[in-house]
């Protein structure tokens, strides 16, 4: 499975996510042969998305706001994740911190994700509990509490969760100023997260205009899966949501990725690096804004590279040269804007990372030089397939997927049809994408030295 860059969870939750899709569609349900999803648009703006999954009497409820770091304004970096804790400040109606306890109540998990494309929150809770949750996000669509005091505190919580899961971790420091160096002036370039003097710099001005231009049903995409029908969630969907009155949205731009002129080093010595790390990140097209069959075959040649202990980065850094103790490729292709593929490796006591290095550009100019063998070809294939499979059996990951797709621009075919599109990837696909995106220009490269 891929791993996803840059994603704050609020608190610890593992979720991976493939691909996803759904279109904005007319008031009626959209509805093919082999789709599972059911959409609809109210009359406010707001996008609602059914997903029917009767295997068990619970529903997992999204609110998917498109809306993420990248649209945090210029000097305001962490806004939109700043925006993901005061959501659980509390209401009018509802105390703070009220909302997840009533959810704990109701036997139910809740949770918020904020990327740099989207925010969302989300409930998995028996089905019968689903006019409740839609109640509580309603809310506080619009009736958040932005008090001086709420703000003082999530801003300390905020700065503490950065000192505590970015400056005082190498690996996470390293791998943000890498992103800076990547993307250049590229809204990416920021961290999620935010940086520290920036995050300080978020007022109650700033909030009020960022809730206000951001956070309306009209900018939202509400998924529901599980054990529910369609038209019945339209009908509760209707009574919860459709009061909730559009507001006018900042628009939302797509800024072009500045051009790269070179590769980039960068040497790291932070204290309390246990393991020296070799990592390099290249930035590659992802599903949106690139020819059809190139995020597809990223996807598979990733997978050759760094997908288990078949792969060619595994086989040979590890088992046959034992120059590594550990090494990984992971691709996002799930964006707006510039994606990403990452290569890392952990060295074996004694190799430099010159040595290491040398050896993973060997594997990668092997690339260059021949399409994959069929063997491992095939194998990488079947091995995405089926984790995309594995992935629609559970029903939060189901959610997920669709939410994500959504919010990033892709439509229900892109969903539907994936598993034939990396199918249909050849040989020769992979050694094209090979010879054209993993090149140095368009690369950063970090050296973590223990220390």
């Amino acid at each position: 499975m891929p791993a996803r860059f840059r994603r704050l969870w609020r608190t610890a939750v593992v979720c991976a996510a493939l691909t996803a899709i759904l279109p904005a569609n007319a008031s009626t349900p959209v509805q093919q042969a082999t789709q599972k999803a059911v959409s609809f648009t109210l009359k406010n703006g707001l996008r609602l998305v059914v997903i029917p999954d009767h295997r068990s009497p619970v529903v997992t409820h999204m609110v998917w706001y498109q809306v993420g770091a990248a649209d945090d304004p210029p000097g305001l970096s962490g806004t939109a994740h700043f925006f993901e804790h005061l959501m659980f400040r509390g209401t009018r109606t509802v105390p703070n911190g009220e909302l997840s306890k009533t959810v704990s109540r109701n036997g139910g998990q809740d949770n918020a994700q904020t990327s740099d494309d989207f925010t969302v929150y989300f409930q998995r809770i028996a089905k019968e509990r689903l006019p409740l949750m839609m109640q509580l996000e309603a809310d506080r669509m619009v009736n958040l509490d932005l008090s001086e005091s709420n703000l003082n505190t999530e801003r300390q919580v905020v700065l503490e969760e950065r000192h505590l899961r970015v400056d005082s971790e190498p690996r996470a420091l390293a791998e943000e100023q890498m992103e800076a160096a990547l993307h250049l002036s590229h809204p990416y370039g920021r961290p999620v997260i935010g940086w520290e003097a920036e995050i300080k710099r978020i007022g109650r001005a700033e909030a009020l205009d960022f809730y206000q231009h951001h956070y309306a049903p009209n900018n939202a995409i509400v998924v529901v899966a599980g054990d529910v029908n369609p038209n019945d969630v339209l009908k509760l969907a209707q009574q919860k949501y459709e009061p909730v009155a559009p507001h006018t949205l900042a628009p939302r731009t797509n800024e072009p990725a500045p051009p790269r002129l070179a590769p980039t080093r960068l040497n790291f010595a932070i204290p309390g690096t246990d393991l020296p790390q070799w990592i390099r990140i290249y930035r590659v097209p992802g599903y949106i804004g690139s020819p059809r069959g190139t995020a597809e075959a990223l996807e598979v040649m990733t997978a050759i590279l760094g997908g288990g202990s078949t792969s060619r980065l595994y086989r040979t850094l590890v088992v046959d040269r034992k120059l590594a103790v550990d090494v990984s490729a992971n691709y996002d292709g799930h964006n707006r804007g510039p994606s990403e593929l990452m290569i890392s490796a952990v060295p074996r006591q004694g190799v430099s990372f010159a040595t290491l290095e040398a050896a993973v550009d060997q594997v990668l100019a092997g690339l260059d030089r021949a399409p994959p063998e069929t063997g491992e070809f095939d194998r990488a294939k079947t091995r995405l397939v089926a984790n995309y499979t594995y992935q629609r059996d559970n029903q939060f990951l189901l959610a997920q997927n669709y939410g994500q797709g959504l919010s990033i621009g892709l439509t229900i075919a892109d969903i539907e049809d994936w598993p034939n599109r990396i199918r249909s990837v050849n040989a020769p696909d992979v050694r094209n994408v090979a010879q054209k995106y993993l090149i140095p220009g368009e690369s950063v490269t970090g050296l973590l030295q223990a220390k």
